[in-house]
């Protein structure tokens, strides 16, 4: 991928991360186009929160989406017992939108920028004994039952990966997964999700 690339856009009220897997019923034409596409050519799409308008494009309305999303590529599919096609995608690498339009397809593309962090294969960032608690919380996240189903591998000696998984699966509104999204320093992402995680718990016992 070059510093700057064209790519399909998915608007979702869905944010994931490197490495997060996300599963999706296809059912409008030019998503099932696109996905053929994809699978064809081993190519991915940009999945990107949908800030204005709806999933389903209804005539006359436009779609608004942030900025900052994630390359994603199509790592499963399967017909799904509704007959309707459906696919797993896994998080690649951090992008932000610089312009975007709707296509004679009805797709909507735009010209990325590839952002330097927040990309799979990275090197790992220790942690260290101040995150024991973070680890601690995320393993309890990973073990429900819904997230093992999806495969997500994890590395738990690295702070990035600490980090993403912990910004996907806490129980926290999408609006604010996307701004853990746009954070590009780590330490700052994980600073940012223990502030998030002591307001959870109060409101829990409150």
């Amino acid at each position: 991928m070059e510093e700057a690339d064209l790519i399909p856009l998915f608007p979702l009220r869905s944010v994931v991360f490197p490495g997060g897997r996300l599963s999706l019923q296809i059912f409008e034409q030019r998503y099932i186009d696109l996905v053929s596409h994809c699978m064809r050519t081993d190519t991915g799409f940009g999945v990107c929160l949908l800030l204005k308008g709806e999933e389903l494009v209804q005539p006359g309305s436009q779609q608004q989406v942030s900025r900052v999303g994630m390359y994603c590529k199509i790592i499963d599919w399967d017909k799904l017992p509704n007959g309707l096609l459906g696919i797993t995608v896994e998080g690649i690498r951090k992008f932000t939108v610089m312009e975007s339009w709707v296509a004679d397809t009805k797709l909507l593309m735009g010209s990325v920028r590839w952002e330097g962090e927040d990309f799979l294969d990275q090197a790992a960032l220790p942690l260290s004994e101040e995150h024991d608690g973070l680890v601690d919380l995320l393993r309890d996240l990973m073990a429900h039952p819904l997230i093992e189903e999806l495969g997500v591998t994890m590395d738990f000696t690295d702070q990035r990966q600490l980090g993403w998984r912990l910004a996907e699966l806490l129980p926290i509104p999408v609006h604010q997964r996307q701004q853990l999204l746009e954070i590009n320093d780590t330490s700052e992402r994980l600073r940012e999700i223990e502030n998030l995680v002591v307001s959870v718990m109060q409101h829990n016992n409150s």
